[in-house]
């Protein structure tokens, strides 16, 4: 199945969890976990799996892991319907 390639660029320890919105092709997420252990990067995965209303087995970190520019791979979904339901 391909998988729709969804650029974040995160900002781990915020004030809550929310996604702030799009910055031309990257999604701005914050989280508040912090980027101890992959926690902040388990706080997006289950962040986006909510908004995006797909199981968290549909997403993936693909590249990133200890960075803040990231890529998640979403499987099931086009880039139209990510859009639109984020």
């Amino acid at each position: 199945m391909d998988a729709f390639m969804l650029q974040v660029r995160l900002t781990p320890r915020a004030a809550q969890d929310k996604i702030a919105g799009w910055e031309g092709d990257v999604l701005r997420v914050r989280v508040t976990a912090p980027p101890v252990e992959g926690r902040a990067n388990e706080a997006l995965l289950r962040l986006l799996a909510r908004t995006l209303d797909v199981p968290a087995s549909h997403l993936r970190l693909a590249r990133g892991q200890t960075q803040r520019n990231k890529v998640v791979a979403v499987e099931g979904l086009s880039e139209e319907e990510v859009r639109v339901r984020l």
